[in-house]
């Protein structure tokens, strides 16, 4: 038997690489993926074979992350429940995709993940296991009730590592629990189950770490513009960057500027609510300068459709069918959809504020003459709105004569003069 077990060194993967050391006396392989939460990966190797791992793989997926998971998701404007931009939902698919090439690689027989038995993560792990590597076992320990009665909190927890000395300090004194990648940091649990709780004082603005306080931010607005090809970001303020370089540099400004927080009760796929604070500032910036570029460039009836389509997309993110074939099929429409998104886009960010100042394209469907109000002569003949309009209407008409009409709830009140 030998695990590959997901690991990031906190509280939970560390009492969790500790138990299966001593309850099935087998090899245990740690990984951690590098998909940009920086600081937090310090350490990693050491720490994991001091708690029994017999090797640790860090694994550098920042790049991947940002081309191939990230930009993709973007290019439809994806929001779960209108307002989360999904940055642990995308992650799990590439960690898990990333988790079982490893376990073959050492010759593995299960993976393992520290997920809860109440998450989303559990069901987003497992089924890229599935749908990659259904072969390979898995252990899920937060589901296994012998490790729950061992561990029923905490503080259990907590005592578990103390004995064992293996430090969890900074995760054990955190009230919520964090989760980090390039495209955001989430917060939740703890403290923030209390979904009246207010995150948002002055005695909370520690918790923040990608973003300040709108409040706080430069009194000055700055602009941003971005450039995109098939609705990519691929320069910021005119200098050409990968997808990766984009984020970061985005996530600075945006951040400077205190935008993309987002506070909300969702709804997880395992059936409850969960409250979920997020900050993705660069994510946010490339969102909206995305929107509205499409404005120029999107075909209407493609631009409805594909917003019709958009929160079936989220779903599909959130509840982990990353490589379902549903999604695979939706995004190849998605990815069609974008083929003349090109140009750039100009955003101000201001406390808290991100605001379209402005698009051009080379391939811009805008036409000033059709649309000037000045009486410039186009191909646009008025006449032939008269048309649409009675077409358009004939079946108003014909309710009106046959059922007589509309429902009207009251009558407006009509006043002379």
């Amino acid at each position: 038997m030998k695990i590959v077990l997901a690991y990031s060194g906190g509280l939970d993967t560390s009492v969790i690489l500790g138990w299966l050391k001593e309850t099935y006396n087998c090899e245990i392989i740690t990984f951690a993926a590098d998909i940009g939460q920086e600081e937090e990966l310090d350490g990693l190797a050491e720490k994991a074979r001091a708690t029994g791992a017999s090797e640790h793989y860090t694994i550098d997926l920042v790049e991947e992350f940002a081309a191939d998971f990230i930009y993709p998701m973007l290019r439809a404007n994806t929001l779960y429940e209108g307002q989360y931009h999904l940055g642990t939902s995308i992650a799990r698919p590439l960690i898990a995709k990333a988790q079982v090439e490893l376990a073959r690689k050492v010759g593995a027989t299960h993976v393992g993940h520290g997920a809860t038995g109440k998450g989303n993560d559990q069901v987003r792990f497992e089924l890229t296991y599935s749908a990659l590597a259904p072969e390979l076992q898995v252990i899920t320990p937060w589901r296994i009730a012998a490790f729950r009665a061992r561990f029923p909190g905490r503080s259990e927890m907590i005592a578990y590592c103390k004995e064992k000395g293996i430090n969890v300090e900074a995760s054990a004194k955190k009230p919520y629990s964090m989760d980090r990648n390039l495209l955001h940091i989430s917060y939740e649990a703890g403290i923030l189950e209390d979904a009246w709780f207010n995150a948002h004082t002055a005695d909370n603005k520690d918790m923040f770490k990608l973003s300040s306080d709108p409040e706080d931010a430069p009194a000055a607005a700055e602009y941003v513009e971005l450039e995109f090809e098939q609705g990519d970001c691929v320069a910021v303020n005119g200098t050409r960057m990968s997808p990766a370089d984009a984020f970061k540099a985005l996530n600075k400004l945006g951040g400077k500027h205190g935008v993309g927080r987002v506070d909300m009760v969702e709804n997880r796929f395992v059936g409850m609510k969960s409250r979920g604070i997020y900050e993705t500032p660069g994510g946010s910036i490339i969102l909206k300068a995305h929107r509205a570029l499409e404005g120029l460039t999107l075909d209407r009836e493609v631009m409805h459709l594909r917003d019709m389509l958009m929160p079936r997309y989220a779903e599909m993110v959130y509840y982990g069918f990353w490589y379902a074939p549903e999604r695979e099929c939706l995004q190849a429409f998605i990815d069609k959809s974008q083929e003349h998104v090109n140009g750039t886009s100009r955003v101000k960010l201001y406390k808290g504020n991100i605001t379209p100042c402005g698009t051009k394209s080379p391939e811009t469907l805008y036409n000033m003459d059709w649309a000037s109000m000045e009486g410039v002569k186009s191909d646009y003949n008025p006449d032939d709105a008269g048309g649409l309009i009675r077409l358009n209407g004939l079946r108003l008409r014909a309710r009106f004569a046959a059922q007589g009409g509309a429902d009207v709830a009251s009558s407006s009140k009509i006043k002379k003069g």
